[in-house]
C-alpha cells in the first residue's frame, strides 16, 4: 500500500457499517481531482474513532483532507470507459473546523475570530 494524502469533497454523507463480529466501521466517498484537473473517486474507510467520528460530522460537498494507506484501482462506467480510482483506509481527516481548532490551541489565536 501506499501512504498518501488526499483533498477533495464529500461525495454523499458517509454511513455507519457493522461488519460481520459486531464491530462498526464507516464509509465515505471523496471526489478529488488530478493535476490534469480529472475528478476521480476515493472510496474511504475508516476504523478508528477520530476519523469515524471526523467523516460522520461532515455533509454531503463538504471539502476535507484525508491520509492514510491508498490502493490504485481502475472501474468501468456505463458506457466502458475505464477510470481511476483510489481507495482510502483513513487514519486521519482533516477538515476547516480542524484547522482553526489547531491554530487556536497553537496559539494562533481563538476560534471565534
Amino acid at each position: 500500500m501506499i501512504d498518501g494524502l488526499i483533498a477533495g469533497r464529500l461525495m454523499g454523507d458517509a454511513s455507519r457499517r457493522v461488519d460481520k463480529a459486531g464491530r462498526g466501521y464507516i464509509v465515505a466517498r471523496v471526489l478529488a481531482r488530478n493535476k490534469a484537473d480529472e475528478e476521480f473517486i476515493v472510496n474511504v474507510i475508516a476504523f478508528d474513532e477520530a476519523p469515524c467520528a471526523a467523516l460522520l460530522a461532515l455533509a454531503d460537498g463538504e471539502a476535507l483532507t484525508l491520509s492514510g494507506a491508498l490502493t490504485p484501482k481502475v472501474w468501468t462506467d456505463k458506457q466502458g470507459i475505464v477510470r481511476p480510482s483510489l481507495d482510502l483506509i483513513a487514519a486521519q481527516v482533516m477538515t476547516a473546523y480542524h484547522v482553526s481548532h489547531k491554530q487556536a490551541a497553537l496559539g494562533g489565536g481563538s476560534v471565534s475570530e
